[in-house]
């Protein structure tokens, strides 16, 4: 279910960039860091749905528990996770036609976002479940048949490999099993792609089947894709003065002329199912969040479109497919950890005001951080879209996961006390009763769902 939404084009540039990076260790736990999260689903899917029964994504959830604006905070987030998401995966495919064909490939992405346009708008969100299908089809002949050619074809010098250093283990690649394991948890629940289908599976029982199985084919697959990064280092098709993202395209080049048509091919229709995706997804989160279904969807369609525009803009830009993760990572740590406190009846007495001043003060920690850690405001600032990417040999980016989940949860303790106090102080003076702690004002969204399409006996959380 989830192997086509974890995987576009975008996986061809970050993933071998990583390998060139953080070598065999990085590229073991970049795969698993981005498998292991799609089980996150099986956990918390269930207990939303148990809480709100026909809530199909997860800002429909934080409305009825927070309340309208810390919804709109998230769905706002959500949004521009998306549209990181859209400039990551037309970057990479104007990438792919101009490294493998020679061509502008700002034609090719125009084409791509007019047809996507026109068939979601035709077909809305059942088109992109189609797409999905075949595009898991054709990942996995794009993988075959590029593996078969790479090891064919492609010859490792093993002089190479101990100066490359890259068969060792190094403290970017333990610092990694953190960054993209806790980055890329909380990046996946802003995308409301994951939450739909999660909440389209008829049981616990068959979304805990699927997720699984898009975990290990998620792996086995990013794992192969990822491996070219250092590959093309010891076949020295890459040296470290050229960008790493190009490694996958690099070896290409080695191959006959078909099997590079091939990919080019099966890129574009990638890019295709992951783009439908994005857009629906973003169509969906606007028109239920946002204009709270008051809004015809052609209206929101039509915004959409025009959103794209500045997406084509960035991503003719070329930037690095790999930051552009990892700066929605930063924001989903700083975001998401206050959030789903809202989960456990025991942190009732959370509000919309405690996990909205946690966000803001999450991503405040980090520009605190790393002005401290750098002793140079700018220098901080920068720190929080890491303007340097993974190449700093410090502590920098491993600070930077740490600081915005914990950051987060200190400013949300003291808002929550400031609020509580604030509340305690006026009460006082009006002669009012107290109630921010009486568990009786619980409401009603907290009380367990047992009805038809839950299965299972649950528990309360």
């Amino acid at each position: 279910m989830k192997v086509q939404r974890a995987m576009g084009s975008g996986i061809l540039f970050s993933y071998p960039e990583l390998g060139t990076i953080a070598g065999v260790q990085g590229s073991i736990t970049y795969a698993a860091c981005s498998a292991l999260p799609l089980m996150v689903f099986p956990l918390l899917a269930p207990i939303i749905r148990r809480k709100l029964p026909e809530g199909f994504i997860l800002t429909m959830w934080v409305c009825e528990r927070y309340g309208l604006i810390p919804s709109l905070y998230i769905s706002f987030l959500s949004l521009v996770t998306m549209f990181l998401f859209m400039v990551a995966e037309l970057s990479s495919l104007k990438q792919v036609i101009e490294t493998l064909t020679g061509l502008d490939g700002l034609p090719v992405i125009i084409v791509e976002v007019v047809v996507t346009s026109i068939y979601t708008a035709l077909g809305g969100f059942r088109v992109s479940f189609i797409t999905d299908n075949i595009q898991g089809v054709l990942i996995g002949f794009l993988i075959i048949i590029c593996a078969i050619a790479v090891g064919t074809s492609v010859s490792i010098d093993t002089s190479k490999i101990e100066p490359s250093g890259l068969a060792e283990p190094s403290l970017l690649g333990y610092q990694l099993i953190y960054i993209l394991l806790i980055g890329i948890v909380f990046s996946n629940l802003f995308l409301s792609g994951f939450w739909m289908r999660a909440f389209a599976s008829k049981t616990d029982k068959d979304l805990w089947i699927g997720c699984s199985i898009a975990s290990v084919c998620v792996f086995v697959i990013l794992l192969l894709v990822s491996s070219t990064g250092f590959i093309a280092a010891w076949a020295g098709v890459w040296t470290p003065e050229q960008y790493g993202g190009l490694a996958f395209f690099l070896l290409l080049e080695r191959l006959p002329a078909w099997i590079i048509g091939f990919v080019v091919v099966m890129v574009v229709v990638l890019s295709c199912a992951v783009f439908d995706s994005l857009q629906s997804a973003m169509v969906s989160t606007a028109s239920n969040d946002i204009f709270r279904n008051k809004l015809p969807l052609i209206y929101i369609r039509s915004m959409v479109v025009l959103v794209i525009v500045p997406i084509i803009v960035l991503a003719v830009k070329r930037p690095s497919i790999l930051q552009i993760y990892l700066i929605s990572n930063i924001f989903a740590t700083a975001a998401l950890p206050s959030i789903l406190l809202g989960l456990n009846n025991n942190f009732y007495f959370l509000n919309g005001f405690d996990v909205v001043c946690a966000g803001f003060g999450g991503m405040l920690s980090v520009f605190i951080f790393g002005a401290a850690y750098y002793g140079d405001a700018h220098k901080g600032a920068g720190l929080m879209i890491l303007k340097t990417g993974l190449y700093a040999n410090d502590w920098s980016v491993f600070g930077v996961f740490v600081a915005a989940p914990i950051g987060s949860l200190i400013f949300l303790t003291v808002a929550c006390i400031v609020r509580l106090l604030a509340t305690w102080v006026f009460c006082k003076i009006s002669g009012r009763p107290f109630s921010a702690l009486d568990k009786s004002f619980i409401p009603p969204y907290f009380q367990e769902y047992r009805g038809p399409g839950v299965d299972g006996d649950h528990k309360s959380v």
